[in-house]
């Protein structure tokens, strides 16, 4: 057989197989992986296919489908019908299940995934434990040093603090308004006046 005859063949098959309408292009998507068939040999072997009365064409606008010929299957009675409606649904109630199956263990695989492993967790602990220890040693070594300041010091280098702070604001103001006192009637600026201040204490000095 040819590879033309074998591209038909697997054409005709496939459509019979599947017993649905498929344009030229979903049957060279359908199988072009699988069989390496070309478009434009898929497209002419389903035309031949028509020409022959293998399969049957209708054509929607500017697009064409193709189907298999019905005449070649059997009918189907009510029962029948009934009784693949059914297998559909207990099929569909199957598939619906297992897709949340899958979702849960997609969840779950992704949750394993940003997890740890046990040798990343046992080196994290050693870790762990080595920054553990050496807060311990720091702990221990504030607590036998010889020089802690006993709450009454504390309060009292505060207390002194807040009074050298409190006299240094009224120096610092009394000063100022020493300066301003003598700018009023200094012919240069206040820079100029700070700069000769600076100059007069470091000759003191």
């Amino acid at each position: 057989m040819s590879k033309k005859d074998n591209g038909a063949a697997l054409i005709l098959a496939y459509l019979n197989e599947k017993n649905r309408p498929y344009s030229a292009q979903d049957v060279f998507s359908n199988l072009q992986k699988q069989h390496g068939l070309g478009k434009t040999a898929v497209v002419k072997a389903m035309e031949l296919l028509a020409l022959e009365g293998k399969i049957k064409e209708k054509i929607y606008g500017k697009q064409k489908i193709y189907f298999a010929d019905q005449a070649q299957f059997k009918d189907v009675n009510d029962a029948d019908l009934k009784s693949m409606d059914h297998q559909i649904s207990e099929l569909s109630g199957e598939v619906q299940s297992l897709t949340q199956s899958c979702r849960q263990l997609d969840a779950e695989l992704k949750e394993l995934n940003s997890s740890l492993t046990t040798e990343e967790m046992v080196s994290e602990i050693q870790e762990l434990k080595a920054e553990c220890s050496g807060y311990r040693a720091r702990l221990e070594k504030i607590k036998s040093a010889s020089n802690h300041i006993t709450p009454e010091e504390k309060d009292k280098v505060y207390k002194e603090r807040d009074l050298y702070v409190k006299e240094w604001k009224k120096r610092k103001r009394l000063a100022s308004d020493m300066i301003n006192s003598i700018l009023e009637g200094y012919p240069k600026s206040k820079k100029e006046f700070l700069k000769l201040e600076w100059r007069l204490m470091r000759t003191v000095k």
